[in-house]
């Protein structure tokens, strides 16, 4: 029969249960949060070893952010993690985005490309291939909504500003603005970058939509290319 290593194997002061009712849950590192969210590990193998096993799965130096970068085949290669804990992984990185997303929202209007970039960074940033998404404001520069205009390859994302506007005018939007991530991290703006800015913004115009700005989402940095003087 296997003997699964639950977090009770532990000495009572290093259990992550314990030690987060004592001293609250910003006191346990990584690993023990993971821990448990994990709860057992494998044989010869504790849960907080297991936890440490999957935050060193790439480089060291991405931790906990790692777990944006993995996906369901690469988390059950890992002895001890079954579908049902790679999925609970998957879940637990997806939350924390939406949270941070949330949390940059709320009472916040989307009137600087600092702010729109600060909102979309985390979700954004890892991306292994290009994404356009298109922000929608009220009259009031308030967010109005969002949706995925196109998911594309590692190059480039194909951006149609007739699709674009069309969803913009069905939800009622007074303003949009245009993202787009660049996987290698760095933001500058490609001459199609610039040429797409300038195809959206005069459609934008006829329809009596503007958009505002183009924001490149790079590693932790961006570009509006409206600060740029691009527009």
């Amino acid at each position: 029969m296997k003997h699964y290593l639950t977090v009770k194997d532990l000495p009572e002061d290093e259990r992550p249960y314990e030690k987060c009712e004592r001293l609250g849950a910003s006191r346990l590192s990584d690993a023990e949060l993971l821990a448990v969210i994990l709860r057992t590990g494998v044989r010869g193998q504790r849960s907080t070893d297991l936890a440490c096993q999957i935050l060193n799965l790439l480089k060291k130096e991405e931790g906990i952010l790692g777990l944006h970068h993995l996906a369901f085949h690469d988390l059950i290669k890992i002895h001890g993690i079954g579908k049902v804990k790679a999925v609970q992984l998957l879940c637990i990185a997806e939350l924390s985005i939406r949270m941070a997303r949330a949390v940059k929202k709320t009472g916040t209007p989307m009137n600087s490309p600092e702010h729109v970039a600060s909102y979309y960074m985390e979700s954004m940033r890892n991306l292994e291939y290009e994404q356009a998404v298109v922000v929608m404001l009220d009259g009031k520069n308030r967010f109005a909504g969002d949706f995925l205009l196109s998911k594309g390859t590692v190059k480039a994302s194909l951006v149609s500003p007739r699709e674009m506007f069309r969803e913009a005018m069905k939800a009622g939007a007074v303003y949009v603005i245009l993202l787009h991530n660049h996987p290698s991290g760095d933001p500058t703006p490609s001459s199609q970058d610039i040429s797409t800015t300038k195809r959206v913004k005069t459609t934008g115009e006829i329809l009596d939509i503007p958009l505002l700005d183009h924001i490149i989402i790079g590693d932790h940095k961006y570009v509006s290319l409206k600060e740029m003087g691009l527009f």
